[in-house]
């Protein structure tokens, strides 16, 4: 895996950078040599936080951890990856490296102020892969997100998909 760690607001020792790296060391069961893997270490006020991107294939896997101590965190971001390829596994199995998965076998609900202006804050540009509904339902799973936007592999044109109230899932799209 070819692994990529940046450090923000705090500098990134020898002996952290090796507990990173033997942690994740353990992933490569999953991806194997072709998983690129971002992990962005930060410090906030007392918070120690975690985020992990991990591109394999044409999917993203992505979590992001607090805590108050930066092996905790590190910790934690392992089990959260874990978790996501568990609870994907019949799915994931088919991406994933051949025999890697043999081991592992209440929303908010607060009263939304009506805004007079709206403003946008941050802006992302975003590149669409062709796939399948199914495929961009479980993107959007695995990088915790409530909607996703992807190229439709039939139609070739762009699709939305979204996480319903109800659990269940929507498909816009666009004509």
């Amino acid at each position: 895996m070819k692994m990529t760690i940046t450090a923000r607001k705090f500098e990134l020792t020898d002996e952290l950078k090796g507990y990173i790296e033997k942690k994740f060391a353990k992933l490569g069961k999953f991806f194997g040599d072709n998983a690129d893997v971002r992990i962005t270490m930060a410090v906030e006020k007392t918070i120690q936080k975690a985020e992990v991107t991990i591109y394999f294939q044409s999917m993203i896997y992505r979590v992001e951890e607090k805590t108050n101590d930066m092996y905790n965190t590190i910790d934690k971001s392992i089990d959260s990856i874990e978790r996501q390829i568990r609870k994907h596994k019949t799915r994931l199995e088919k991406r994933l490296r051949a025999g890697s998965l043999a081991k592992l076998i209440k929303e908010a609900n607060s009263p939304v102020e009506e805004e007079k202006e709206f403003k946008v804050v941050k802006t992302k540009l975003f590149e669409t892969k062709p796939m399948s509904a199914d495929e961009a339902i479980l993107q959007m799973n695995l990088l915790g997100h409530e909607f996703f936007v992807f190229e439709n592999d039939l139609s070739a044109k762009t699709n939305i998909v979204y996480k319903r109230k109800d659990n269940d899932y929507g498909l816009i799209e666009v004509k």
